[in-house]
């Protein structure tokens, strides 16, 4: 008997693939946002028309995934939120979340990371970066310095009557500074330079020759930040927990500096997303747990991780009999699964009651923060953040001044400019 093999993509679907889906998202940077591409492909929602390719094989093809080559190298592309839960929740036995791509991306400015550590040095990373970020969410120091932080930086911010992406920007990111290796880093712009350096050098993965200089200075600038008497932020976790040779601190350190930069970006869109709304704004104000279901949802409408790489390591088998070999990448492609008209009747609108009645949680397909195994450990210190910095700028009342399609009489675009928005305040602060 004659086993079915896996459903292959013919060469005008990989051709369709790779120019309409990868070839934007490549053109806005999957590591560091390039701003004239992310404008222009947000005014022609690129990924509206990458999503319509997905959904087009799936309807051709059916949900199974479907198998992509492209440049000698065979992807797994999947259709079906049932194979998206069974990968991440097989991350670290069946695939691994060290992608090829991926580590040829990351490894520009953090080759260590345990995102892209492979094979046993992985799960020690892994202990080490739960416990050190665990420690510092539970520390009540910790919290009020983070407290502290949003609310200083902020300051300038709310005194003014315009706010734009730069000011915001700006702001955050000394927010992020203090918050990571703490105050004494604040205006430290050398060290967010050298990362942001190396992040567009991810852009082009291999492509890119790798700049060891310039991640060295990251890595001494880093180090120096542990070294101080009493270091501050995530830096005082990261010395109290206990760490071998094989560790890397500082470049587990790397991680949480680079993975912190997608938050101002879903923080500033759920600003506009609220602007736009005075029922949804007004409860945000008033109750904290409804504004992290409103950042939640910003980042399913807009995922900041446009697509969740693995790779295979080991034979997998998947329904109809077919086996895929080791080594296979395996494509998750958020900006699809999160806003799958077919499945999920809020796709293109925003909903952060999805969050607070289980239907989100329940649904792994949508994966802000990932799922599984991999899932970011530092999902609670970048939530905290977030709605401690809203709930500050909602002290005013902006408004969009800038052309926008963020409101809510007609679906949502799947492609956003985040740094197109341009707000003015109201003529009062808001109480309540």
């Amino acid at each position: 008997m004659t086993v079915p093999g896996p459903t292959r993509a013919g060469w005008a679907d990989s051709v369709r693939l790779l120019v309409i889906g990868v070839l934007p998202a490549f053109a806005q940077g999957f590591v560091l946002r390039r701003p004239l591409a992310l404008r222009v492909t947000a005014a022609l929602d690129t990924h509206a028309w990458g999503c319509r390719v997905l959904d087009d094989l799936r309807e051709r093809h059916g949900p199974g995934p479907v198998l992509v080559t492209v440049f000698g190298r065979t992807g797994l592309v999947l259709l079906s939120a049932e194979d998206a839960r069974r990968v991440l929740a097989e991350t670290g036995t069946s695939f691994t979340s060290a992608n090829r791509e991926k580590t040829a991306a990351l490894s520009h400015f953090e080759p260590d990371a345990v995102l892209i550590t492979p094979g046993p040095l992985k799960a020690g990373r892994r202990r080490f970066n739960e416990a050190a970020l665990d420690g510092c969410t539970a520390d009540p120091g910790f919290r009020e310095a983070c407290r502290a932080a949003v609310e200083e930086e902020i300051r300038p911010l709310l005194a003014g009557d315009t706010l734009t992406w730069g000011r915001f920007h700006a702001a955050h990111q000394r927010i992020v500074r203090r918050i990571v290796f703490g105050d004494a880093a604040r205006d430290d712009e050398r060290i967010t330079e050298l990362r942001d350096m190396l992040r567009s050098d991810g852009n082009w993965a291999m492509l890119h020759r790798k700049r060891h200089r310039l991640r060295a200075e990251l890595f001494a600038r880093t180090q120096r930040y542990l070294d101080l008497p009493e270091p501050g932020g995530l830096a005082r976790g990261v010395c109290a927990t206990p760490a071998t040779a094989e560790t890397r601190p500082v470049a587990q350190m790397q991680h949480w500096f680079f993975a912190f930069d997608a938050a101002p970006i879903s923080d500033y869109l759920t600003l506009g997303l609220l602007a736009c709304r005075p029922e949804p704004s007004a409860r945000a104000r008033a109750d904290r747990a409804y504004l992290r279901a409103c950042v939640l949802d910003a980042q399913r409408l807009w995922p900041t991780t446009m697509v969740i790489l693995r790779d295979s390591t080991t034979e997998t088998h998947w329904p109809g009999g077919w086996t895929v070999p080791a080594g296979t990448a395996v494509i998750f492609c958020n900006p699809f699964f999160q806003r799958d008209a077919r499945r999920l009747p809020y796709a293109d609108r925003f909903e952060p009651e999805v969050w607070l009645d289980g239907r989100a949680e329940a649904d792994w397909s949508i994966a802000p923060f990932s799922r599984g195994p991999a899932r970011c450990p530092g999902k609670e210190v970048v939530l905290s953040t977030s709605a401690t910095l809203l709930t500050g700028l909602l002290a005013r009342d902006w408004r969009l001044t800038s052309p926008h399609r963020l409101g809510p009489g007609r679906p949502l675009p799947r492609t956003a400019d985040h740094t197109s928005l341009r707000f003015a305040a109201g003529d009062h602060a808001v109480h309540g």
